[in-house]
Parts: structure tokens; sequence; C-alpha cells
């Protein structure tokens, strides 16, 4: 098994790419474009907020790995691209999904969120990478980043999802 620094930067990206591909082409019939990106920051003059470029109000859905690699995922969406998508992943109307209020997008998000962290763990166990799912978590708010322990291995990637941008922020490292 490789280390996590022998990895490319290609495979990362692949493998991001096709699972955030997967799932909204199967379950939204949405496709996912991936939007080029800039280069890293620096660490040391990095800002993380900064990559992230969703204006207003955000629901983040995360999903951790442990194994051979371990990380978190983090998506980013507007709270009106999340609504829109619990909508349609629920059948309901935004009525509907205003009555029922925030958790119940929140767990939609948070199985969006699952099923494409674990389509890019089925993908790194297919190289070799052995890692299981841990449980979904919900973050909602605006003007907040997320900063990584220093020797996480940090990628960022944006998707064009019809009008809307999707933000997947992964955090890896060697599994223990």
């Amino acid at each position: 098994m490789p280390a996590i620094d022998q990895v490319t930067d290609s495979v990362f990206r692949d493998t991001i790419t096709r699972a955030v591909h997967d799932v909204f082409k199967t379950m939204f019939s949405l496709p996912a474009v991936l939007i080029d990106q800039p280069e890293p920051p620096a660490p040391e003059t990095g800002d993380p907020e900064q990559r992230v470029l969703i204006d207003g109000q955000l629901v983040v859905g995360t999903v951790g790995f442990i194994g051979d690699i371990s990380g978190l995922i983090y998506l980013y969406m507007s709270a009106g691209f999340a609504n829109h998508l619990s909508g349609h992943l629920l059948g309901m109307s935004p009525e509907e999904l205003d009555e029922a209020g925030d958790e119940v997008v929140n767990d939609a998000v948070g199985e969006i969120t699952n099923m494409t962290v674990g389509t890019f763990k089925n993908q790194l166990c297919d190289q070799g990478f052995s890692c299981k799912l841990t449980i979904p978590s919900i973050l909602r708010g605006s003007n907040f980043s997320i900063a990584p322990i220093t020797s996480a291995t940090r990628r960022i990637y944006r998707f064009q999802i019809a009008e809307h941008v999707l933000v997947a922020d992964l955090l890896m490292k060697q599994g223990d």
C-alpha cells in the first residue's frame, strides 16, 4: 500500500470528481462539472475561507473515514441549493420543506454527503486503502472556515451543478 504522500493530486481529483458526478447524476439527473482550481495556498499564508467562495448562508455536510487513510470530506453548498436538493430527494415542495424545518434539510444533506463520501471511500478501497465511514454531521452558518491540522493533506474542489456551486473540501492523513 502506498503512503498518502505518494498518491498524486490527479488521483484525489479524479476520485472526488467521479464520486460527486456519480451521486448527482444518479440521484438528481444533474451533471457535476469540476471548475478549474487555483493552486492551493501555501500552508503558512493560506486562508481556507477564501477558497470556499460561496456567498450567504451555507449548509455543510461532513463525513469522515478511518483506516489506511483517515480524513474528512466537507461538502459546502448554499442554503438555497441544499433546500432544492432536499426537495427533489424527498419529493417535497418548497412550502413543505419550510414547514418541516431545517432538520429535514439537514438529514437530506447528511445523506447526500454520506453517498458522496461512500463512493469516494469505495474508490480508495479499490486502490488498496481500506477504510470505514463515520456518521454524517451538518454545519450551518456563514463566514466560517475549517482549519485543518498541520499533518493533514488538504484539497479543495469546486463543482458547477446547474446554476449552483458545490465545494468539496478533502482533509486526509495517513492512517495509524
